[in-house]
């Protein structure tokens, strides 16, 4: 089992990338919807994306450090997701005017696949050393 920053760092990066996939097909799916449907679920999946970035890039910054130092860098990066999500939630549907039920399917869909695949991320890497 590796428990490096660097590691978390990978792993991270990875389930961003799963959401991103996630997100695409989620997309085409709501294209058969119409192309405002389709942008809505995009940028619903990429608003959680980019939150899951932020977040592990404030969680994982600043290198090694004690628990306390790590677990508040924690805290904001899960602080700064939300915002981020509460943003792009309101941007996409009250400013921007997309449809919001693909919307919050792309946000919905981006959480699921990350919370499936964090297991199966890790358990891979895993396995890869």
């Amino acid at each position: 089992m590796l428990n490096t920053v660097a590691a978390g760092r990978r792993l991270a990066q990875r389930q961003a990338a799963l959401q991103a996939a996630v997100t695409l097909a989620t997309a085409l799916a709501f294209l058969l919807s119409g192309v405002e449907a389709a942008l809505g679920a995009l940028v619903g999946g990429a608003v959680m994306a980019l939150g899951s970035l932020l977040a592990a890039w404030k969680g994982f910054s600043g290198g090694v450090a004690t628990a306390g130092v790590v677990l508040w860098r924690l805290l904001v990066g899960l602080a700064l997701k939300w915002c981020v999500i509460v943003g792009g939630l309101y941007l996409a549907i009250g400013v921007w005017r997309l449809p919001a039920v693909p919307v919050l399917a792309g946000v919905i869909v981006a959480a699921v696949a990350a919370m499936a695949g964090i297991n199966w991320l890790a358990r891979d890497h895993s396995r890869a050393h």
